[in-house]
């Protein structure tokens, strides 16, 4: 297999390794990756079919939680049922603040490094990337657009994991299409470009 190919199976490799998150798009946790998914079509469907505002959907949902809770903590003592959770218990870990915040810092740095231009192919790329998207978005609304991100990113793991060695083939063939085609971009017109001669240093 070649090297180009070989990358995609890491990805795939890692991604099988465990964890939360690679328990729900892989479907280890069928339950879990399931209700997810239930969960968000319900959502969708809520904005796109009934067509309810964000703010309203938002306002409803705290209606109904306080609702909820206010029942719960007053009925609790009276019925032999758990208590509610203390407020305390809400407070976010160390290690969840450290890896949200990781993980945002990591994209705006690969962002920057990026726009810098230091791997030029990767700059043209991205832009392209990002004007397809710009036209995608003319054309579908923005919870839509989310639904299907959502379901390619809980879907397609999965699927990829099981015909893994048709997607590294795939994936191998591609990238060496796309080296061809920048080689032939770089040949036709960056290097027709008229560029100042160097100074040479005294």
């Amino acid at each position: 297999m070649s090297r180009e190919s070989a990358a995609p199976g890491r990805f795939f490799d890692i991604l099988g390794g465990g964890g939360n998150v690679a328990n729900i798009v892989l479907w280890k946790n069928k339950a879990l990756s399931a209700g997810i998914l239930i969960g968000v079509t319900i959502i969708w469907l809520l904005f796109e079919v009934v067509e309810f505002h964000f703010i309203t959907l938002v306002c409803h949902f705290l209606t109904i939680m306080m609702i909820i809770l206010l029942i719960w903590s007053k009925s609790s003592s009276l019925i032999q049922i758990r208590t509610p959770h203390r407020i305390d218990e809400f407070n976010l870990s160390e290690s969840t603040c450290a890896f949200l915040f990781g993980n945002l810092s990591w994209l705006l740095i690969k962002f920057y490094d990026i726009s810098s231009g230091n791997d030029f192919r990767l700059f043209l790329l991205t832009l392209v990337l990002l004007w397809i998207l710009s036209v995608i978005g003319e054309y579908f609304s923005s919870p839509s657009l989310l639904y299907f991100v959502f379901l390619c990113l809980e879907t397609l793991p999965a699927i990829c994991v099981s015909f893994q060695g048709e997607v590294d083939y795939l994936a191998g063939k591609s990238t060496q299409d796309m080296k061809k085609l920048f080689q032939d971009f770089n040949s036709k017109v960056l290097d027709r470009i008229p560029r100042a001669p160097t100074k040479e240093k005294k």
